[in-house]
């Protein structure tokens, strides 16, 4: 499409050469014959189309086509050739400079030339015409040329708005389709996360539970229909979860959930310890309410923690510290490793849960710690800012 276009402009170059140059020529010619001069001769019609050709390269050497024009000119007017419609490849040559030129330094160029231009005209014009005339032959064709040049810097700079405007918007939608790809991926991000800790945490419970119920079957079964009510319960709990979390994906707002925060903290500790855990929450009251990203964050770290205690631990004594501060709220959670009795049913894998709860501190501007305890146990320290840097979601 350039090499098009490009081409299609050295064609209508080559045109307007052709055309000028038989102007100028051909209209000397008639001046001539229409007022009784002397013809022009060889030189004086080799100089003509020597500057009308020349504007067929303008566009690729705007600066020597100029200075070509213009030294044609002063050596034209200086030989005392016939005055006649000369000037034409002249006055393109100014424009094709500002228009094609680089602003300031075409401009410059171009006023320094028209002063000599005009100096020259003046002293030729001057030895052949009556003072007065030639002084308005000057004045005339300076007017022109300083028109032509004006011209062309007008052309030159709507073309460079133009194109720093198209530039914006380009650059604007370049930012907009960063801006839409950044929320969709952190988007999936929070719905990968969220996804995560709700099934990873009905997933252990179920697994306890089952094997529960296994193990109770035949001896007890009023245990394990207990063991099969709280599976229900945890499946239907994550069901309703699953749905509020993937209700984004959908286009209405029919089924959408508030997600959980602190204040389903008891139900999250209640159904720990009907899969085994002994928990002991120390909880403090905050002297205000806790933000909501605050809040969602510290719950899912939480559930994620006792998920991990009931899948790699099994039923064990856990401590659940919520200690809110001035400027964060700090979270721990300390288990003290398995009991003599077998753990859960199953081989635990590792997971992302860790990764997991440190990147929702790290959207908060918080930090978290887990490690192993000198007991045998293991530990997950957080601290959330309660002005929180970003959305935990």
């Amino acid at each position: 499409m350039e090499l098009r276009a490009e081409r299609r402009a050295v064609a209508l170059d080559v045109v307007l050469a052709l055309v000028v140059t038989v102007l100028q020529v051909q209209g000397t010619f008639e001046r001539v014959a229409g007022e009784g001069l002397p013809r022009p001769g060889t030189l004086g019609v080799a100089l003509l189309t020597v500057s009308g050709l020349a504007l067929a390269v303008r566009r690729r050497w705007p600066v020597a086509v100029f200075a070509t024009t213009a030294l044609v000119s002063l050596v034209y007017y200086g030989l005392h050739f016939p005055d006649g419609p000369g000037w034409l490849s002249l006055f393109v040559a100014l424009y094709t400079l500002a228009a094609y030129g680089d602003g300031r330094r075409s401009l410059v160029i171009a006023g320094v030339g028209i002063s000599v231009l005009a100096v020259g005209w003046l002293v030729s014009f001057a030895t052949g015409t009556e003072p007065r005339a030639a002084l308005g032959w000057v004045f005339f064709r300076v007017g022109a040329s300083v028109m032509s040049a004006a011209l062309g810097e007008s052309v030159r700079s709507r073309r460079v708005i133009v194109a720093d405007a198209l530039e914006r918007a380009e650059r604007a939608e370049r930012t907009r389709e960063e801006e839409a790809r950044a929320r969709v991926d952190a988007e999936r991000l929070r719905i990968a996360r969220e996804v995560h800790d709700t099934v990873a945490h009905a997933i252990a419970i179920i697994n306890v539970q089952s094997g529960v119920t296994a193990h109770v079957l035949d001896k007890r079964p009023e245990g394990a229909r207990e063991a099969l009510r709280a599976i229900e319960e945890t499946s239907a709990r994550a069901l309703r979860e699953m749905r509020a979390i993937l209700g984004v994906l959908r286009d209405d707002e029919d089924g959408r959930r508030p997600y959980p925060g602190l204040g389903q903290l008891d139900e999250l500790t209640a159904k720990a310890r009907e899969a085994g855990l002994d928990i002991k929450l120390e909880e403090t009251s905050p002297a205000a309410p806790l933000p909501s990203a605050v809040g969602i964050a510290a719950y899912r770290i939480l559930q994620e923690s006792i998920t991990n205690v009931i899948r790699h631990v099994g039923p064990t004594r856990v401590t659940v510290v919520l200690h809110p501060g001035p400027d964060a709220l700090e979270i721990r959670v300390t288990d003290e490793g398995p009991r003599d009795r077998p753990g859960p049913t199953g081989a635990a894998e590792p997971g992302r849960g860790i990764l997991g709860m440190r990147e929702r501190c790290q959207l908060l501007g918080g930090e978290l710690d887990a490690r192993p305890t000198p007991a045998g146990g293991f530990e997950v320290t957080a601290r959330l800012p309660l002005a929180p840097a970003g959305s935990p979601l």
